[in-house]
């Protein structure tokens, strides 16, 4: 699409100057040309040119001379023939993605001061818009579908505005959660084709349900649904079954299919009524006990 192609359209509104062209296209957030001057009248000399114009010069007393120049019926046809024409692609032009792209070396909470910034600039965007609605926008009124659409078209553009909060949400989401990991020594383990995540530090250990669903997100985060707990992991209200920690545990795995190895020593493994949870667990595929990571590791990748 060219500047043309919008030039001919405002003038289908009405009869209009290079001015009044120039600050519509630059009020508007959809037409993304400059509207400098040079873009301006080049195009219109095209449109002359090509007969899709004509001008006139109207004469002011108190201001300068200025050329309207309004639509001719080639134009219209012209204007019909390229609104008919297929569709281009969406372009994605945010230098915003440029410079995230290669922010690897920054420290995280940089990163998510780059972040705050351009969440404000969106904000701001967003502001400027609903300020734009407010007023009326530029919208033509000739017909009530003519305004409809328009409206539309502003729907549009904030709609784009709220899902690119929505991903910068998600992108600072990321960078916590993996910040988290790199804290919580997480490991994510690949042999034979197939990845698991090894839990080794206590900074994880799972103590609340709370620290379950943190769990849990680490393996949404990763995509990765299989397990390795090390003993240090575990806290004592794991092992007693009356806090209902490990059932809580359980039942997050079998909803969100994870499949968990976890490492313990005899004494621990051989408690009470947990030994006897232990040998239910035996005959499934969600979680289970072992001694040596070896045979820990071995089952994760088998099942």
């Amino acid at each position: 699409m060219s500047i043309n192609n919008a030039i001919l359209g405002l003038l289908s509104s009405r009869p209009l100057s290079g001015y009044d062209l120039k600050k519509l296209i630059q009020e508007s957030t959809f037409m993304y040309w400059s509207g400098n001057n040079n873009q301006i009248y080049k195009a219109l000399v095209e449109l002359l040119n090509e007969g899709y114009v004509t001008n006139e010069v109207k004469h002011q007393e108190s201001s300068p001379s200025k050329k309207i120049y309004t639509i001719t019926a080639a134009g219209q046809q012209e204007l019909r023939r390229w609104v008919l024409s297929s569709p281009e692609q969406p372009e994605v032009r945010k230098t915003f993605l440029i410079q995230l792209a290669w922010c690897n070396g920054l420290e995280t909470d940089e990163i998510l001061r780059l972040l705050d910034g351009y969440e404000q600039e969106i904000r701001s965007l967003i502001q400027l818009e609903q300020g734009k609605a407010a007023k009326g926008g530029v919208a033509p009124d000739r017909s009530p579908r003519e305004a409809l659409i328009w409206r539309m078209i502003d729907a549009n553009i904030l709609s784009t505005y709220t899902s690119e909060l929505q991903w910068i949400r998600e992108v600072r989401e990321a960078i916590i959660h993996e910040e988290e990991a790199d804290v919580m020594n997480i490991q994510v383990i690949t042999k034979e084709d197939e990845q698991y995540i090894a839990f080794r530090s206590s900074d994880l250990m799972l103590s609340t349900e709370q620290d379950i669903l943190d769990l849990v997100g680490v393996c949404m985060e990763h995509n990765i649904y299989k397990v390795l707990l090390h003993e240090e992991v575990l806290s004592d209200d794991f092992y007693n079954l009356r806090t209902g920690l490990a059932g809580t545990a359980l039942q997050k795995f079998i909803n969100y299919r994870i499949t968990a190895a976890a490492i313990i020593n005899r004494d621990q493994a051989g408690k009470g009524r947990f030994k006897e949870l232990l040998a239910e667990l035996s005959q499934g595929n969600t979680f289970r006990v072992f001694a040596l990571e070896a045979d820990a590791e071995a089952w994760l990748l088998q099942v």
